[in-house]
């Protein structure tokens, strides 16, 4: 089991560049992914979102990429002759004109404004490619090492849960049966009690005690509710993605939970139902995480 929530880096380097990509990711009903990239990298947008998706279903992803490029092509210096001869000329000429001092030199003409310019040239596309490829794939490594030992401690807080659940189901199963008849003789009580000692008409007692039993029926919400417990304790202990499969159970869960609730006239049911409830709720709250 893994939470959707951690944090890894990854780095590449070959041939003087360097990659380094750093990934955190939080809870997300779907899979989202937003890379922090500079326009001159986007062409690595591809790559990246390609590598996170072929190793996580779901969660919110938020990808920081940086680039580093010391090889001998990582930058070109371009000088502007024209434009430098336009310069000295004009110096030469302020001289003569003006009878200065002549101090204009190389290092004067290279602070002059657009005689230099640095460009970069196109960088090996291919190779950054695969460098971010395998940083990325780094990173969602040190990322799953952080998401499954926090979804370890999530498994053992969702196995004392259904347990639990378990334990209160088993108590309504065993309350369930003895209800009716529990009704049956409270209602002849007090009809007796009310005909002041007159035998109740038998027929017409065990009409209200049958409309009561089929009401109050929860043998289909016991059943269900167990089949749900078992296919949750199985698809925990799934290598595979479980966050989506248990949220739907979950809320399985609660609708039988519900309907056992509203049918239930019996305090000692209700009792389980409020207890029902506030299990299925923690479980919820705990499957928010899960991938």
């Amino acid at each position: 089991m893994k939470s959707m929530t951690g944090y890894g880096k990854g780095v590449a380097s070959k041939d003087k560049r360097t990659v380094s990509v750093e990934i955190k990711s939080v809870n997300n009903r779907f899979l989202e992914i937003g890379c922090k990239l500079p326009k001159s990298m986007m062409y690595i947008d591809d790559v990246i979102q390609k590598t996170v998706k072929a190793n996580a279903s779901r969660g919110s992803f938020d990808v920081y990429f940086s680039y580093e490029n010391l090889s001998d092509t990582a930058k070109k210096v371009t000088v502007d002759n024209a434009l430098a001869a336009e310069y000295v000329n004009a110096a030469k000429s302020l001289r003569a004109q003006f009878r200065l001092e002549d101090d204009y030199n190389v290092t004067a003409l290279l602070r002059t404004p657009d005689i230099i310019s640095v460009s970069v040239p196109d960088d090996d596309r291919e190779l950054v490619s695969e460098l971010t490829r395998q940083a990325t794939s780094e990173a969602l490594k040190k990322l799953d090492i952080m998401r499954k030992l926090e979804g370890d401690g999530i498994l053992r807080d969702l196995d004392t849960l259904i347990g639990n659940l378990n334990d209160y189901l088993a108590q309504v199963k065993k309350r369930a049966p003895l209800v009716v008849e529990d009704y049956k003789k409270g209602l002849i009580a007090r009809v007796k009690e009310l005909l002041d000692g007159y035998e109740p008409d038998e027929s017409k007692l065990l009409n209200e005690v049958a409309f009561f039993a089929d009401k109050a029926d929860i043998n289909e919400e016991i059943s269900r509710l167990g089949s749900h417990i078992a296919q949750f304790t199985a698809i925990c202990k799934e290598n595979a993605p479980q966050g989506r499969r248990l949220d739907f159970l979950s809320q399985e869960m609660v609708r039988e939970v519900n309907t056992m609730g509203s049918k239930s006239n019996d305090i000692t049911l209700t009792r389980c139902v409020v207890a029902m409830k506030n299990e299925v709720e923690k479980i919820k709250e705990q499957i928010r995480n899960i991938e």
